[in-house]
């Protein structure tokens, strides 16, 4: 059972997020989603104080803190609630901003996720950038074509990444390739490449619909020499794809956390908006016997509070070392469909001002598509989540 009080021990951390989210994300919004790939500059600040909450150990807003916990350690609420709260915090802020947060990014999950003890030392507080995505491969991971051919102590890496987020600004980049095609899913690796090796290219930036204030790259790999040591997690191709795929485990409840914080600013400023407009949403009677718009609402605030429910489930199960494979897409699925439909629908509840620049709901619109999204797209979670119910395999289910 869920304890729906956010504990006592996170009071300060969500105050402060939120705080940030306030006088640092939400006033400099606009400005960069006018400025695609320009730096927050202001994020340099936070980014060094949210470094210091994380080396307390209290757990942070970003996406560094999704270390699992051993069994039997008796942690209850630890890193992974911290950083799902933190996020619902900071993405009422901005999605953009916290997705450009140096040392916060998808591949510092990654890192976090599987890393063991060494690497975690050399890599831990490194800028790390996710790539998985590739040309001719999208949800399904299992397909990358990058190869990773083991040449003495070293990989050499070839292959081309799309869709890298904070590709250019990172410090390294963390890189899924396959050791075998013939094996199929189960020699696919991670690898941690770091920014400058030779035969790493940022080859473009991509310009988006939202998320604007987040770089997103193309990065091609020719002949890349890593380390073998830079190898995530067990090099043994008889573990198969599970120690990869972890990384989701802990990474789809992070997306589904800033789902829930955007969707929270969409309905937070609505129904501002349909006060002032005289319409008023009364909790104490049945929504049909209110008008449209606050029936509406209160159907989109009920779908809301259950992607929030959903996310702190799949986070307090890593925290307390339980598989959550099935509750991460479940939150995953639920949480980045709900973000989309809530800001859709806020922007149509609120006419022509929800659909002005003049206020942030039709850019909150724009930012939501993207966690419907990246970390696996709503079928793909959908598929997930029916292999897990009905006790069928990849290949039985398809």
């Amino acid at each position: 059972m869920i304890n729906l009080e956010i504990p006592k021990k996170f009071g300060a951390l969500v105050n402060q997020a939120h705080q940030a989210a306030a006088e640092i994300f939400r006033p400099n919004s606009r400005r960069y989603d006018l400025a695609e790939h320009t730096y927050p500059k202001e994020l340099d600040v936070f980014a060094a104080l949210l470094d210091g909450v994380n080396a307390s150990g209290e757990g942070g807003g970003g996406a560094s803190g999704v270390r699992r916990t051993e069994k039997g350690s008796g942690i209850r609420n630890g890193a992974n609630m911290s950083t799902v709260l933190g996020t619902i915090e900071l993405c009422w802020g901005d999605l953009g901003f916290l997705l450009s947060m140096p040392r916060q990014g998808l591949g510092n999950a990654a890192i976090a996720s599987v890393a063991n003890e060494e690497q975690l030392a050399r890599f831990g507080k490194r800028w790390a950038s996710m790539a998985i995505t590739e040309p001719d491969t999208g949800s399904d991971s299992a397909a990358i074509k990058t190869t990773a051919v083991k040449d003495g102590s070293d990989y050499v890496i070839n292959g081309e990444k799309i869709f890298v987020t904070a590709g250019e600004r990172s410090d390294a980049v963390v890189v899924w390739a396959t050791l075998d095609r013939s094996l199929g899913r189960a020699a696919i690796k991670s690898f941690v490449v770091e920014k400058g090796t030779p035969g790493m290219e940022v080859v473009r930036l991509e310009n988006k619909l939202g998320i604007r204030a987040s770089d997103t790259a193309v990065i091609r790999f020719t002949d890349c020499r890593v380390p073998a040591a830079n190898l995530l997690g067990d090099p043994d191709i008889n573990k198969g794809f599970a120690g990869v795929m972890q990384t989701f485990d802990n990474t789809r409840p992070l997306v589904a956390a800033m789902a829930v914080g955007l969707a929270w600013a969409a309905l937070e400023e609505t129904a501002e908006l349909l006060a002032e407009a005289g319409v008023e949403v009364d909790y104490d009677k049945p929504a049909d016997s209110q008008p449209a718009a606050a029936a509406a609402y209160l159907a989109l605030e009920a779908d809301w509070e259950a992607a929030k429910l959903l996310t702190l489930r799949a986070a307090w199960m890593a925290d307390n070392a339980k598989p959550n494979s099935l509750e991460a897409s479940e939150a995953k699925a639920k949480a980045g469909r709900v973000a989309t439909e809530i800001t859709l629908r806020c922007v149509q509840l609120c006419g022509s001002i929800g659909y002005s620049e003049h206020n942030l709901l039709e850019k909150w619109a724009r930012d939501a598509k993207i966690l419907d999204i990246f970390e696996g797209t709503q079928q793909i979670q959908q598929l997930i989540v029916a292999r897990r119910l009905l006790g069928k395999t990849s290949t039985q289910l398809k």
